[in-house]
C-alpha cells in the first residue's frame, strides 16, 4: 500500500507539476531529491513492499519491478543503463529497441549469450523460456570462478530477457556474491508503465589525471594543453624499431612524425629497445598493449588477468617502465566496445565492470611502482559492436581518476567488406567529438584512423579531412594508421597507406603544411 501512495504521488506531480517535494525515496535527473519534478524530467521511484522487496519504477523508461532492499540507484547513465547496487549484489537494467535497424531482438538474445559456450570460464546453471505477463522472458544463470584483483567480487549471474515485442526488449542483469536463487520471482515482478520525461545522462566530469614526472608534465603540457596545436603521429609498422621505410616516407611529405604508434601483445614484454629507439630519435611511442596472444584463443584474458596469472608480468612491465623514465602514451585495450576484440565483454558474462576492474588493477600495479611517465589514453571504437547497451562505450569508462586522455577511433573502411560504407571525415568524427566533450573533461587525440582507396577517391578524402580536422580544436593528436587489412584469402581490403599513390602523397604532404612538430 506504501508503494502504491509514492507511485501515484509521483504520477500526480508529473502531471499536475506541483511545487510539493516528493518521495525522499526519488531520483530525479539522476539525483536523490525531495523537490517536485518537472514534465520532462527523469524520474525514478523507490518505495518498500514487503519485508523481501522495493517496488522501483523508472517513468523515463518505462518500466517497474521489485528489488530486494538497501540497494542504491545510480541513474547517472539513465539512457544506457540504471544501477542499484550495495556491496553483495548489484542490478544493471537496459532497454534497447532495435527498429530501424538490422538487428531483431531474436538476434539481441542469440549474440548477446554467446559466451556461454566457453565452458572454461562458465558455468550454466539455468537456462529458460518462456511467457509471463505478456512478455516472452528468456532466463538465464551461470557462475565463474572468483577473481581476487576484484574487490566484492560478484560471481554468479542471472540475465532476465524480457521481449516486449520483435524490436523492443528489457534487461536485468543481476550479480551476486552468492547463488540468485529470486530471479524468476524478479522477472514475474517487471511490468510496463506508461513513460513520462525522458531519460538523461547526468555524468559527474572531472579533469583530474594521474601522477607525471616532470619531464612527462611538460610534455603533457605542450602536446595536450588548452592551447596546444594539433600534431600528427603515424603507424608505420617497422617503426620505431627501424626508420628505413618511415624516414623515406617523412622525407616525401617533408614532415617528422612526433608521435608512433606501437603494438603489443601478451607475447612479448615491454618493448624496451622500440622505446628507447623511439626516444633517441625524439620521438614519443602511442603504446598500445592488448592482453592477449596472437593466434590463440583469448576469450578468458581478463578472467586470466583478474585471477592474478599475470601478477609477474605487470610487475616487471612497471617496474620497466619505471626504469625509462620517459614519456609514454599508454593505450590499454583499445577498441573495447567491438567484439572483435577479446577483451570486449561480449567475452565475459556480458559484464564491462571487469573491463574497469582490469583497468584499475594495472593501474594498482603502475601505482605501486610508482611509475610517473604514464599517461593513461581509453580508447572506444566510435561505432559499438555490437550496438547493444551492454556493449556501449560509457559501461567501460574507468573514472576520470584513471584517465588522462579520450582516444578517438573511427575509419572510413570503404565498400569492400559486406556491410561497411564508405564514410567521409565529417561523418565520422564531428558527432563522436560532440558526444565525447559532454561527458569528459579531457584532451582527445585520435589513437588511429585511416581511409580506404575502395570505394570512393582517397585523395579528395585526404583534403576534405584536412581542411575539417582543425575545427575539432580538443583534439591535439591524430595518429595515421599506414596499414593494409587483408581478407582471408590475403587480398587487400582496407588499403590505409597515406602513400598508396602520388596523388594521395601529394594530398596528404599538402595537408601537412599548416603543421609543424613545435
Amino acid at each position: 500500500m506504501m508503494c502504491y501512495f509514492y507511485r501515484l504521488l509521483a504520477a500526480l506531480l508529473l502531471a499536475a507539476q506541483l511545487a510539493a517535494p516528493v518521495s525522499a525515496d526519488s531520483i530525479i535527473n539522476g539525483e536523490y531529491t525531495t523537490y517536485a519534478p518537472g514534465p520532462d524530467d527523469d524520474v525514478k521511484v523507490t518505495c518498500y513492499v514487503d519485508e523481501n522487496y522495493d517496488r522501483f519504477t523508472d517513468y523515463a523508461n518505462g518500466y517497474s519491478l521489485n528489488i530486494p532492499h538497501e540497494l542504491t540507484v545510480d541513474a547517472s547513465r539513465s539512457p544506457v543503463v540504471t544501477v542499484l547496487a550495495n556491496q553483495n549484489l548489484r542490478m544493471e537494467i537496459f532497454y534497447d529497441n532495435f527498429k530501424g535497424t538490422p538487428a531483431t531482438v531474436e538476434d539481441y538474445i542469440h549474440y548477446s549469450n554467446k559466451f556461454i559456450d566457453n565452458t572454461r570460464d562458465h558455468t550454466l546453471l539455468h537456462d529458460e523460456t518462456y511467457r509471463q505477463n505478456g512478455f516472452k522472458v528468456h532466463l538465464l544463470n551461470w557462475t565463474r570462478p572468483k577473481l581476487v584483483h576484484v574487490p566484492d567480487d560478484k560471481n554468479f549471474y542471472s540475465s532476465i530477457e524480457l521481449i516486449k515485442n520483435t524490436n523492443e526488449v528489457y534487461t536485468v542483469i543481476i550479480k551476486s556474491a552468492k547463488p540468485i536463487t529470486n530471479a524468476q520471482e524478479i522477472a514475474a515482478s517487471f511490468t510496463l508503465t506508461e513513460r513520462r520525461g525522458a531519460p538523461r545522462f547526468n555524468l559527474p566530469v572531472k579533469q583530474s589525471h594521474t601522477r607525471l614526472n616532470s619531464e612527462t608534465q611538460a610534455f603533457y603540457e605542450k602536446f595536450f594543453g588548452v592551447k596546444s596545436p594539433l600534431r600528427w603521429g603515424i603507424f608505420e609498422p617497422a617503426a620505431p624499431q627501424t626508420f628505413e621505410k618511415l624516414d623515406i616516407l617523412e622525407q616525401q611529405l617533408n614532415y617528422t612524425f612526433p608521435v608512433l604508434l606501437r603494438y603489443q601483445s601478451f607475447d612479448e614484454n615491454l618493448p624496451v629497445m622500440a622505446l628507447n629507439a623511439a626516444y633517441d630519435h625524439g620521438r614519443v611511442v602511442e603504446l598500445t598493449l592488448q592482453t592477449t596472444y596472437n593466434f590463440q584463443d583469448n576469450s578468458g584474458a581478463i578472467y586470466d588477468i583478474l585471477t592474478g596469472k599475470y601478477d609477474d608480468y605487470f610487475a616487471l612491465y612497471a617496474k620497466q617502465l619505471k626504469e625509462f623514465g620517459h614519456p609514454v602514451l599508454f593505450r590499454l585495450n583499445n577498441e573495447m566496445n567491438g567484439d572483435w576484440c577479446w577483451y570486449s565483454a561480449h567475452h565475459y558474462s556480458k559484464d564491462a565492470e571487469l573491463y574497469k576492474a582490469m583497468w584499475l588493477y594495472i593501474h594498482k600495479v603502475f601505482d605501486e611502482n610508482e611509475v610517473d611517465n604514464v599517461l593513461w589514453v581509453w580508447n572506444p571504437h566510435d561505432l559499438s559492436f555490437p550496438d547493444f547497451k551492454w556493449n556501449h562505450y560509457l559501461m567501460y569508462y574507468p573514472g576520470d581518476e584513471y584517465v588522462d586522455i579520450i582516444g578517438l577511433t573511427g575509419y572510413n573502411t570503404g565498400t569492400y567488406f559486406a556491410g561497411e560504407n564508405w564514410r567521409e571525415f565529417d561523418r565520422i568524427y564531428p558527432s563522436v567529438y560532440t558526444e565525447y566533450d559532454k561527458y569528459f573533461a579531457k584532451p582527445f587525440m585520435i589513437t588511429e584512423f585511416g581511409s580506404n582507396s575502395v570505394g570512393g577517391d582517397k585523395s579528395a578524402w585526404l583534403s576534405r579531412m584536412f581542411a575539417q580536422i582543425g575545427k575539432l580544436d580538443k583534439i591535439k593528436v591524430a595518429i595515421w594508421w599506414n596499414g593494409i587489412d587483408y581478407d582471408s584469402a590475403g587480398r587487400p581490403g582496407r588499403v590505409y597507406i597515406l602513400d598508396e599513390t602520388e596523388e594521395t602523397t601529394a594530398a596528404f604532404r599538402q595537408g601537412l603544411q599548416k603543421f609543424s612538430r613545435n
